[in-house]
């Protein structure tokens, strides 16, 4: 188990954009996981790209924690979007703020997964929600960048 550092927002890696992943190999597969164990440390976290661990390469992972599991995506491109919506996002790169974004009610995505299958997703929900703020981050983009509202996140018990 490796846990890396997750970046915070001023650090440039984090407003990089990103290069693809070529060959898919046990250094890529050993990326994902480390993302993966990252993610589950931090605790409050449903979604890790590879920039917020100081990687420039389009890697995502996604946990819902809503039963379904781990979801690892390489060079992920979100093909259609549908509907619009405001919805209340954070960010563990951007720690003590919460806003409100604009966002598709309803994405599609093809990716490649860690066995080097083409893979697709169409949903909406929390789902397309966390896509998009996860994509977005490969392209150097923060929800601070897209939020209509930026507040101070209100202290956990």
């Amino acid at each position: 188990m490796a846990v890396l550092d997750i970046r915070i927002a001023g650090d440039p890696v984090l407003k990089t954009v990103c290069e693809p992943v070529g060959r898919i190999d046990k250094k890529i597969r050993r990326t994902l996981k480390d993302m993966a164990d990252t993610l589950y440390a931090a605790k409050n976290g449903i979604g890790l790209a590879a920039p917020q661990v100081g990687i420039a390469k389009r890697m995502v992972v996604i946990d819902l924690q809503d039963g379904k599991g781990l979801v690892e995506l390489i060079n992920p491109v979100i093909t259609k979007k549908e509907g619009s919506q405001i919805v209340g996002e954070g960010c563990l790169s951007v720690p003590n703020f919460e806003g409100d974004v604009e966002r598709a009610e309803y994405v599609e995505c093809e990716y490649t997964d860690a066995r080097g299958q083409k893979q697709f997703i169409a949903t909406d929900g929390l789902m397309a929600v966390c896509l998009q703020h996860e994509l977005d981050h490969l392209d150097g983009i923060l929800f601070t960048d897209k939020a209509v509202t930026i507040v101070p996140k209100a202290p956990e018990d």
